[in-house]
């Protein structure tokens, strides 16, 4: 009856295993994707501070390393690399291992003695074992050759943590540069809307006066028509330079984790853009940027992480050494000794793995190569960009100096039209071509300014500066905007933080 029941045992199991191994493909529902959406959505927005007023730029850029999702996906992979350098800490520890097991047979194990000489057995059937025994075993193991092992793959483990932390603080880079133009993009719509609307309802209102004066014959066709073509370009520009305002307000709200339809006023700074990093001389920057450019850090990391993985290979040429102890005991009868210790001392050597071994270590050495190689193409590829992020951030500034004076100019012309057209010495045509002249100075004024901010933040990446705080997530938004407006003010006057070193903070990586 017992045999009987394990053999049932034994095929529900089976039969189990295999329904398993049958499984469909079961798609998602919409009613799924729904509710996973909607938390998704809560996920986001249920930490994020709302909008009570006026945004300043420090505020958006600490709004966006708090509250910014992308952001937030970099700092995650911080903590899973942090996570690997923990286990590969711990896969240098020895081995300890605790087992217990039960063994059962239906029969009982029977041995028979043979005189090696005469060849004749010797007594009857005897009886080794019990058919039924539990036994439990504590194993304590070290092996000298997976030590070394572990130990190489724990620092690479600790570079690969810190490269997660250089790919971060590039994403902060580039959120900082998105944020200051989007920010400036607003900026110029918050300005301009009033004129724009006002502009394009004068501009269709000239435009059906003339359809009315080309119906009623009262001219030359021509004059109309040019008329109506003058209008309708006017028009074109004005309805292309409002669509590309109206999505800075989305494009801002995105950055900085704010529902999208949320209403975003901005409070313009004051415009004069910094130029004491032009006055810095030259090898500064450069000694600067090869001490804390992220790409070029990243890339030194890359090649220790090639170095230890020479050594690894070359570890496999070597005997390997362990030691071994375990305490265990069983209850099985027939033993006299029923607790037992053992110790053991091993030397092993793959002599075919040397083979192997050379191989792996001829590879692992041009990966070395490699990784230096690329080091160095980093390197003369950071100084020509922080060569040229200068000059451009130079020519930009050149640029809105030049777009502010025209735009200045622009308005001036702009209210002498109006107020020619008011005593009837200019038409309404020449008052419409002039308001759309002025705005497209004050557009090309701001993009300019725009451009500005994004030269600097590339001169910035560059140099490998940014708001170095440590886990901006965890802190107060208010602390967080003071921290970043001391930022921005260092950055005006052109100061090189006193401490250039750059360090992993690995106790607080959990956003």
């Amino acid at each position: 009856m017992l045999a009987f029941a394990k053999t049932l045992l034994v095929a529900a199991a089976a039969l189990a295993l295999s329904a398993c191994a049958s499984l469909q493909p079961q798609p998602l529902a919409g009613a799924e994707i729904s509710d996973i959406t909607q938390a998704d959505k809560l996920a986001l927005q249920q930490n994020a501070a709302p909008l009570d007023g006026p945004l300043s730029l420090e505020a958006a850029i600490a709004r966006a390393l708090k509250y910014n999702a992308e952001r937030r996906v970099r700092r995650m992979e911080e903590v899973v690399a942090f996570g690997g350098l923990d286990a590969a800490n711990l896969d240098m520890l020895p081995r300890l291992v605790a087992s217990a097991g039960y063994r059962n047979r239906d029969n009982d194990l029977l041995v028979l003695s043979k005189d090696l000489a005469t060849g004749t057995v010797i007594g009857g059937q005897t009886i080794s074992s019990s058919r039924e025994a539990t036994g439990v075993d504590l194993s304590f193991s070290w092996s000298l050759l997976d030590f070394g092992q572990s130990y190489y793959a724990a620092r690479q483990s600790a570079d690969r943590f810190l490269i997660a932390t250089e790919r971060s603080r590039r994403a902060q880079h580039l959120l900082v540069q998105d944020v200051r133009t989007a920010f400036w993009r607003v900026a110029a719509a918050q300005k301009l809307s009033g004129e724009l609307q006002a502009t394009t309802q004068v501009a269709e209102q000239a435009l059906a006066d003339a359809r009315k004066i080309e119906q009623e014959g009262l001219r030359s066709p021509l004059e109309p028509l040019r008329y109506q073509r003058q209008l309708l370009e006017n028009l074109r520009l004005l309805e292309l330079v409002d669509q590309e305002l109206n999505s800075a307000r989305i494009e801002l709200a995105q950055l900085i984790g704010a529902p999208g339809g949320q209403a975003i006023t901005v409070i313009e700074p004051a415009a004069a853009p910094a130029t004491a990093w032009l006055n810095q001389p030259v090898e500064q920057l450069e000694t600067y940027a090869l001490s804390q450019n992220a790409e070029l850090r990243e890339s030194i990391y890359s090649s220790r992480i090639a170095q230890a993985e020479t050594r690894k290979a070359m570890l496999k040429m070597f005997p390997g050494l362990s030691f071994n102890y375990a305490l265990r005991s069983s209850n099985d009868q027939y033993l006299i000794n029923q607790s037992w210790n053992e110790t053991g001392l091993q030397l092993s050597f793959n002599l075919l793995g040397v083979l192997s071994a050379i191989s792996q270590t001829k590879m692992a050495q041009a990966g070395v190569q490699l990784a230096d190689q690329k080091r160095m193409s980093t390197q003369m590829a950071v100084i020509s960009q922080l060569h040229l992020a200068r000059l451009q951030y130079g020519n930009a500034v050149r640029q809105y100096e030049r777009a502010d004076a025209i735009a200045q100019v622009d308005s001036r012309i702009a209210k002498h039209v109006a107020n020619q057209e008011a005593a009837a010495r200019q038409t309404q045509q020449e008052r419409v071509a002039q308001q759309t002249a002025a705005i497209l100075s004050q557009l090309r004024r701001y993009q300019a300014l725009s451009n500005v901010q994004a030269a600097a933040s590339k001169l910035q990446a560059t140099l490998g500066l940014e708001p170095r705080l440590t886990a901006p997530e965890a802190m107060p938004l208010a602390d967080l905007t003071l921290a970043v407006a001391g930022v921005l003010k260092a950055w005006d006057a052109g100061t090189l933080p006193a401490e250039p070193a750059v360090s992993a903070d690995t106790t607080k990586a959990v956003p």
